[in-house]
């Protein structure tokens, strides 16, 4: 079906303001750091950096190596190429290295030997990122926002409590975009994030410091927070895994910003990591109790499973076309996947894809069930003080005086133009998309459909292209877990990747597909290294 007159002036509207926006940004921004043109990070050094955190936990537990000597490789790492990439703004490495040395007394004072070990402190040793945006007890806990400056988390968030307990230990706090609602992390309280493959590139966002450290080589597993994509992105631009979990089974306490309206309905927190191994151990402590509503102990024959391949989103006029090199890479996944197991991958076309944007816009804006709305944007912005006016946030960015990024003061303006109530086209086709895709999945099915639909853009190019984030956030929409998985390098040495979709609390299918992919493509690649 085709746009109507309204939606077609609509999209028209978004992509006049966007234009507008980027062509401010171009002519009054500051220009990129010069001193960063063209440099590469250095290589990894030590080969403990080059093992999952599976393994680590298992050669300290057999006193193979100490944590100390684990904690204290990455330390080095991360002060090796953090002056490149502005991902970890807090460290706690006096901490970390304390805490290690109090792991090594432990386990030389265990008595009940390794086994006991494993299944009380499966990470035992093991180093930890963790997204900003998560409360970690003595840590900032500002997510980007200038006014939060000087706020020191309290308490643990959760899934950080539970993996700490299970004996990993945090390094420090890694960057994010302003509020947590943008695809590049960039804001005015700590700077701009660049991607491990190319410096001039974006990471993603909002998880872009987690994923830039971890596909750096910074840290083996991590944290993020995803509503519209902020774990898959930065997982894909950064070439390591990530799930993001059935909305409901970890918890989201303890996090800035938190949630409002139906919001809680479609956020997932779950792991990031460089190792697919590590994703299904790290799910299993993040959702605590309530692990056991997901199948995660279940043998997953992937012969058995059925397969399926969305190339794109029918033609969206919001969204970018998927570049050649993505699609081609897909049909790489479904050829093997056909060759190695003996299965079909059907290809399928689901109409309703186009309105993805529409779809996650409205949904992402209702109300909850007493009627309330989502906490505006422009009040997240003033946090505790009066709401930002983004009118005239946006005449004092031009001369340099507004504490707030240009994406955060462009999405302010859009909200603006909400409507008060739900297109009911819009509605049809989210219920017709969502019945359309639980059918086709049940609890025996996956799809494979793209993560972005080009590679990693440039800094601040999102700008110009706003929607493109919606290929990652209509499967927030629907409810779905999905594990992002790295497929190698492509023509300009940046990571590819596809998105593994399975239906909702199936996530040991998807999390189960990122292991064959790894074997059969590669996994994770060092920055610079071979594609």
């Amino acid at each position: 079906m085709a746009l109507s007159r309204v939606e077609r002036l609509q999209v028209w509207l978004f992509k006049a303001l966007t234009g507008l926006l980027f062509a401010l940004f171009r002519f009054f921004s500051p220009r990129g750091s010069a001193a960063l043109s063209g440099k590469r990070l250095p290589p990894v050094g030590h080969p403990l950096l080059l093992e999952s955190a599976t393994q680590l936990a298992r050669k300290i537990r057999r006193k193979e190596v100490s944590s100390v000597e684990v904690v204290q490789a990455y330390i080095d790492r991360i002060q090796e190429v953090n002056p490149f990439l502005n991902a970890v703004i807090k460290d706690r490495f006096a901490a970390a290295l304390q805490e290690a040395a109090q792991v090594d007394k432990l386990i030389e004072e265990e008595t009940g030997g390794e086994d006991v070990l494993e299944d009380r402190l499966p990470f035992l040793g093991v180093p930890l990122s963790v997204k900003e945006s998560f409360s970690l007890q003595g840590m900032p806990f500002a997510t980007g926002l200038v006014s939060r400056r000087g706020v020191v988390a309290t308490v643990d968030a959760p899934p950080v409590a539970l993996l700490k307990r299970a004996g990993a230990i945090p390094m420090g706090v890694t960057n994010t975009s302003e509020l947590c609602m943008w695809m590049e992390s960039h804001n005015h309280l700590h700077g701009v994030t660049n991607n491990p493959y190319d410096l001039e590139r974006i990471p993603g966002g909002s998880s872009g410091g987690e994923g830039s450290i971890l596909g750096a080589a910074g840290a083996v597993i991590g944290v993020g927070s995803d509503i519209g994509g902020s774990i898959r992105m930065p997982c894909f631009f950064n070439g390591i895994f990530g799930h993001k979990t059935t909305p409901g089974v970890v918890s989201h306490d303890n996090q800035h910003p938190q949630c409002s309206g139906r919001q809680e309905e479609y956020v997932s927190t779950g792991p990031m990591c460089r190792y697919a191994e590590d994703l299904l151990p790290m799910l299993r402590i993040m959702a605590g109790p309530k692990a056991s509503m997901l199948s995660l102990d279940a043998e997953v024959d992937l012969k058995k499973l059925r397969f399926f391949t969305i190339p794109h989103d029918g033609g969206s006029p919001f969204t970018s076309p998927v570049s050649r090199e993505l699609i081609d890479v897909q049909r790489k996944v479904a050829e093997r996947l056909e060759a190695d197991l003996g299965v079909e991958v059907r290809e399928v076309r689901l109409p309703e894809l186009r309105y993805g944007f529409p779809i996650w816009d409205t949904y992402i804006t209702l109300r909850d069930n007493d009627g309330k709305p989502p906490r505006p944007f422009a009040e997240l912005m003033g946090d505790s003080g009066p709401p930002a006016w983004p009118l005239w946030e946006l005449l004092k960015w031009l001369v340099g005086r507004s504490e707030h990024t240009m994406a955060a003061i462009g999405l302010a303006l859009m909200e603006r133009t909400h409507h008060s109530k739900p297109a009911p086209f819009i509605i049809q086709q989210k219920e017709k998309l969502q019945r359309e895709v639980e059918e086709l999945l049940g609890t025996d099915g996956v799809f494979l459909y793209p993560s972005h639909p080009r590679v990693a853009p440039r800094h601040h190019h999102p700008l110009f292209r706003p929607f493109d984030f919606v290929y990652t956030g209509i499967i927030s929409i629907l409810g779905l877990p999905v594990t992002q998985c790295p497929l190698g390098l492509g023509e300009e040495g940046l990571p590819l990747g596809v998105q593994v979709v399975a239906g909702r609390l199936q996530d040991h299918l998807s999390l189960a597909v990122a292991l064959y992919l790894e074997k059969t493509f590669g996994g994770w690649r060092e920055p610079g290294g071979k594609p």
